[in-house]
């Protein structure tokens, strides 16, 4: 068992929970209830949503009224009807582009009528419940849609920054950009250089007062303080222009061509609703990555939100408002908020007809360059350069960059078109890229497959396995994860023919110990030169297994030894014998025994074996084979991608940036949750994560040491004390027993003493995570430890001559094993509350 390995206790205060399978379930709350929270995110919402849903309508060229009757509408209905609660629906970027070459063919009535036959396909695509078939499109698809109409959008807007009109067209707005440019109205670009840089500003202000500032939305600062300086200033420039709500236009029977409405029905409905779909899965990622509210926030039903979305679209184009669709920027800033039910949503729109009806007067003192200005800023950031390197990585840069091209210059259906045309060849591209290679080393024949094997590269397999002569012993590598019929006959054929021949074939997978099928021949040889594994070929591991206690059954078509082994483990093991858990074991631990229980992960204990006598594992044992396949796949897979920088860090010398100090237990990896390589961390592991303080060490100078040479030696910026969930050592102090014998672990967990000591202290104020108390006594003791083991860190001279020097900075860390979140200790003296280290999925 591993040195910190969850046991379970009995908790007293700990509450059962009890559900009948067959009970009924609970009555839901007759009225909406409306909390504090739902209050103070609406709010926010509102906030953002006003000046953004002005400046996109300003933006697609409809009535101004148009934009808050979609904002009002997205609220109200999505938010009643929706299947995702945070997400905030209204007039929305993605759609400015479409929006305004419609009203620029058919005139706005038509328009209304567009949007509302568009949201009747949404009905009935939710009613089909084909919602997660949008998913199915490639992100680098979307992104690129996306990126194109924020180029769209930048480049018209720019026009009105710049004190003049933009054209329908992207190549007449960059055509006449520099007839533009000469003739610049200086109120005009004022006004609009003030709000952008209140809006880049705003979020950015340092400090207490900062933090307190930033509550009012950056929007509303920059659209207000323009407004204001170009009052004072007496500017005159164009202003929100709202007439009477008696005269707004409503939908009207659709005029024109019936190609072209159908069309643009279907170029509606698809940005609509793919945008809110896409939008709606982000939103659960936000919310799963806020601990606080994933408990409280269901799932988002996307044939629910489908349905929600078009009956919005149905009410706000029968109303006279632009089509609508789930919106990044409000759906975030409602989580952020602290947004917990879909009430937050409704009580915005709700909001924004009360600033309809009321707030004219004042909105329309707005300059049309200010919203212009705000509309061009979000525009700039739909060209998102996480998604640029997103699909870069992933190899698909092309499809984004056809995708976003032909959205600029042709359309956003036809641009969509060809990004689709453009996945599809990017993955036949892939399908049928083989790369085939043959060397010779010391009389082996070696044939390395690379990407996918099917029939249209079996000519040139065959080519190259006629290179290996008749009678020699020869390996195949297949790195890839497909092979056709057509290409595993041929395979077949040339092995059967080369074995016939005196010859040794064997075929192996991307990693070392998977075999695609029997090695055949006198001697199958194993690639690090001995005899094959007997293991091997029954092996069906994943890539991820490794590091997941796994342990490869022992085939029975071994010999007499090997089955009797077999058959010895199987009967002393549990029954999942392929992975095999800590907690599986019945074997009455304690848990102090546990921590110094011996062995590897999964392994077996013989309990009649004397302890005098242990078995040492030979060349034929699973953990031996395990061990001898793990180094061959690096020295493959691995070594090849690492020898150049190993190679740079033994020329300079390590140079880390962080100590990290953290628990023996083998579930952390500090490389993996902190993306860190070789050469980024210094690490010090013990059991338990525990420092001890100065002077007190009784002979263990080595955690003493690696600080002192941390800080004094490789002059680290910063140290980590790492604590996680179901921490063994913490366990074994909260059932430590007075006149347990002071064993070497009893003795080193003493200086854990501290911690149960800090954390019994009534005086002292409770550590906890973010949104949430610890769930129990352990996981009160494994953040308390923590903060105890940062005050030990302080008393170390080089830690606290490094700290006056400004030079050292200390952090606290708590990893939630089983939920795989990370928490940073954000006040150590005020509050001591470990904060939880989310993921930011949405982008304006």
């Amino acid at each position: 068992m591993s040195a910190c390995t969850p046991t379970r206790h009995d908790d007293p205060h700990r509450k059962e929970h009890s559900h009948e399978p067959h009970s009924p379930p609970s009555p839901r709350p007759r009225g909406p209830r409306l909390t504090g929270a739902d209050v103070s995110a609406s709010i926010a919402v509102f906030l953002i949503a006003l000046p953004l849903s002005l400046g996109i309508a300003l933006a697609t060229g409809a009535p101004l009224q148009a934009g808050l009757v979609a904002a009002a509408v997205g609220g109200v209905v999505v938010g009643r009807l929706g299947g995702a609660p945070l997400q905030v629906s209204g007039p929305a970027a993605g759609l400015t582009v479409v929006t305004a070459e419609l009203i620029q063919r058919y005139g706005w009535r038509t328009t209304c009528a567009i949007t509302v036959l568009a949201g009747l396909a949404q009905l009935g695509l939710g009613l089909l419940r084909v919602a997660r078939t949008a998913l199915a499109v490639s992100p680098a698809i979307v992104h690129g849609m996306l990126a194109g109409i924020g180029v769209t959008i930048a480049v018209a807007q720019l026009h009105i920054v710049l004190g003049g009109t933009p054209h329908s067209s992207v190549l007449l707005n960059l055509r006449d950009l520099p007839a533009q440019l000469a003739r610049v109205q200086t109120a005009a670009l004022s006004v609009s250089a003030l709000t952008l840089c209140l809006l880049l500003a705003w979020p950015r202000l340092p400090g207490r007062a900062g933090r307190l500032l930033r509550v009012v939305p950056a929007p509303l600062v920059a659209v207000t303080g323009a407004t204001t300086s170009a009052a004072l200033l007496g500017f005159g420039l164009p202003k929100v222009d709202l007439p009477s709500w008696s005269s707004h236009a409503l939908a009207g029977f659709p005029e024109g061509p019936a190609l072209g409405l159908i069309a643009a029905v279907l170029t509606i409905t698809l940005v609509c609703s793919v945008q809110s779909l896409l939008g709606a899965v982000a939103v659960d990622k936000m919310v799963a990555a806020r601990p606080a509210l994933s408990g409280r926030v269901r799932r988002a039903d996307l044939d629910r939100e489908l349905l929600g979305q078009g009956a919005a679209n149905v009410v706000s184009g029968t109303l006279g408002g632009l089509p609508v669709a789930g919106v990044a920027v409000r759906s975030t800033a409602n989580v952020n908020a602290g947004a917990v039910s879909r009430n937050s949503t409704m009580l915005h729109g709700v909001l924004v007809v009360i600033a309809a009806l009321l707030m004219v007067p004042i909105l329309e003192l707005i300059p049309l360059a200010s919203l212009a200005a705000l509309v061009m800023a979000v525009g700039i950031q739909m060209v998102s350069l996480h998604h640029i390197r997103t699909v870069t990585r992933h190899r698909e840069v092309l499809v984004y960059a056809v995708t976003t091209v032909g959205v600029v210059f042709l359309g956003v259906l036809e641009g969509v078109a060809l990004g689709i045309g453009m996945a599809v060849a990017v993955a036949l591209h892939r399908l049928t890229r083989t790369r085939i290679t043959h060397h010779e080393k010391e009389g082996v024949h070696h044939v390395h497959v690379r990407g996918q094997l099917t029939f249209l590269a079996v000519p040139r397999l065959s080519r190259t396995l006629h290179l290996v002569p008749q009678g020699a012993h020869a390996v195949v590598e297949l790195d890839g994860s497909f092979m056709d019929h057509a290409a595993y006959e041929s395979l077949q054929d040339w092995q059967s023919t080369q074995t016939a021949h005196g010859g040794t074939v064997e075929l192996v997978g991307r990693r070392t110990g998977v075999r695609i099928g029997e090695p055949t021949g006198p001697a199958g040889l194993h690639p690090d030169g001995g005899t094959t594994a007997p293991d091997s070929s029954g092996c069906r591991c994943h890539p991820w297994t490794p590091w997941r206690n796994h342990q490869c059954a022992i085939p029975e078509s071994g010999g007499p030894a090997q089955r009797s082994n077999a058959e010895t483990t199987t009967a002393r093991a549990p029954q999942d014998t392929e992975h095999t858990e800590p907690s599986g074991l019945t074997t009455k631990l304690d848990a102090l025994g546990a921590l110094g229980t011996p062995g590897t992960p999964g392994a077996t204990v013989d309990a009649s074996a004397p302890p005098s006598s242990p078995r040492a594992p030979d060349a034929t044992t699973p953990t031996a084979n395990q061990l001898a396949r793990g180094i061959s796949a690096f020295q493959r897979n691995t070594a090849p991608l690492v020898r150049s920088e190993l190679a740079r860090l033994a020329r300079e010398g390590q140079q880390p940036s962080q100590l990290f100090l953290t628990c023996a237990d083998s579930r952390l990896v500090t490389s993996m949750i902190t993306s860190s390589g070789p050469g980024d961390l210094f690490v010090v592991r013990n059991v338990g994560n525990l420092v001890p303080p100065p002077g007190e060490e009784s002979g263990d100078d080595s955690v003493a040491a690696a600080i002192e040479y941390a800080v004094d030696v490789l002059r680290v910026r910063s140290i980590t004390v790492c604590g996680h969930s179901g921490c063994g050592a913490m366990q074994a102090l909260l059932a430590a027993d007075q006149d347990t014998a002071q064993t070497p672990l009893r003795r080193w967990l003493r200086y854990g003493g501290p911690s149960v000591a800090r954390m019994a202290d009534g005086n002292r104020p409770a550590a906890r995570l973010a949104g949430r108390a610890a769930a129990d006594t352990v996981e009160q003791l494994c953040l308390t430890n923590v903060i105890q083991q940062l005050e030990h860190l302080r008393a170390h001279d080089s830690v606290s001559r490094a700290l006056r020097a400004g030079e050292l900075e200390l952090h606290g860390m708590y990893f939630h094993v089983g939920e795989a979140q990370a928490y940073l200790l954000s006040e150590v003296h005020e509050g001591e509350v470990f904060d939880h280290v989310g993921v930011a999925d949405l982008t304006a």
